[in-house]
């Protein structure tokens, strides 16, 4: 395992922490090695559906949560995805800061 796999295994095990149950059961399962088979392609409909976010159902949401499925198994994703997990966590620290002080 390289080390850009290991930071990016990092800031998904601290995202998985600070979701709820099911969905924490969800993400590690997808996030378990056997699970390629069904990452890839669920990653490239997320990829491709958050492209299509004029559209009604589809959103700009599956974008980010595409690239993060695909970064488990494409090496080139994985710092560029870590870097906006990191980018991500500071501004909603910033954000539930500032609305505290409100």
């Amino acid at each position: 395992m390289n080390r850009d796999e290991q930071r990016l295994n990092h800031q998904l095990d601290r995202l998985e922490r600070a979701l709820p149950a099911r969905l924490h059961r969800v993400l590690l399962w997808l996030r378990a090695p056997g699970a390629a088979w069904l990452r890839i392609p669920l990653g490239l409909m997320l990829v491709v559906g958050g492209l299509l976010s004029v559209l009604p159902v589809l959103g700009l949401w599956m974008l980010p949560l595409g690239l993060l499925l695909l970064a488990q198994d494409l090496p080139f994703l994985r710092r560029p995805v870590r870097r906006g997990l990191i980018w991500a966590e500071r501004r909603w620290i910033r954000w539930v800061r500032w609305k505290r002080r409100r």
